[in-house]
């Protein structure tokens, strides 16, 4: 686990030839409503500040060869947000949907969603469908947003649905493995996070991917999301490079 600072990484030459490109990267985009704050800006000009960096960091993960980015975007617990604030949230998508598509189909890019977007309102949903629909046979990257999604929420649903297969006799207890379940959780036939991005200074993980993150390799950052950069990405992955990951075994060495 490290704790970045604010300084720009190292650029693209200092990456280590020969050592692969973590797989799967998850980001928790935080630190919107503070970097508009400090700005002395509504707490929405951070979150249109937010979308900015996204469209260059998907564009980034993809150039470089990440298979799957996930993004924290929208937990079960941010329904607790003043009102204003949701609704323009829930627009975001929409925005940044319509807007980046025809770029994303260009790409090659798959997009997905996590959550439970039946509880969003309609043009969001019809918003997330349309991506849905019109990436579904790419090929590329998946872009995974995590979207009205809490882990726990995720884990519970998981239950709920394995206890109702094995009721209807469809499945025994003694069946029930690791492998299994993860079937049964939203990212179903994802593998895991290699490497979880926060940035804002916060060091915790919010209810995100419990269940896929218990190997993950996490890396904190000072950077507010909307200052979040190519370089700071850079940074994250040469980190990741230099580790060893050992999954409750010994070193190598």
């Amino acid at each position: 686990m490290t704790m970045a600072g604010n300084k720009r990484g190292p650029g693209p030459g200092r990456l280590i030839a020969g050592k692969k490109i973590p797989r799967h990267v998850a980001i928790i985009m935080d630190g919107n409503g503070r970097w508009a704050k400090k700005r002395y800006l509504p707490r929405i000009a951070g979150h249109r500040a937010g979308m900015r960096t996204l469209r260059k960091i998907v564009d980034f993960a993809n150039e470089i060869g990440v298979e799957i980015l996930s993004l924290y975007a929208f937990s079960t617990e941010n329904w607790k947000r003043p009102p204003g604030e949701v609704e323009f949230l829930m627009r975001l998508p929409e925005e940044y949907l319509y807007k980046e598509l025809p770029l994303l189909i260009e790409k090659n890019i798959v997009v997905r969603i996590i959550g439970e977007p039946a509880q969003l309102p309609a043009r969001t949903q019809k918003a997330i469908k349309t991506a849905l629909d019109k990436t579904q046979k790419n090929t590329g990257m998946i872009l995974n947003f995590a979207f009205n999604y809490g882990g726990r929420t995720e884990i519970v649903h998981a239950v709920k649905t394995l206890c109702a297969e094995v009721g209807r006799g469809r499945l025994s207890v003694d069946e029930i493995t690791e492998n299994l379940f993860e079937k049964y959780l939203y990212s179903g036939g994802m593998p895991d996070p290699d490497l979880l991005i926060r940035p804002s200074g916060e060091l915790r993980i919010s209810n995100f991917l419990l269940w896929q993150l218990a190997y993950t390799e996490l890396w904190f950052t000072d950077v507010l999301w909307p200052d979040f950069k190519k370089e700071h990405f850079w940074e994250a992955v040469l980190d990741y490079q230099l580790r060893e990951r050992r999954f409750g075994g010994v070193s190598k060495f």
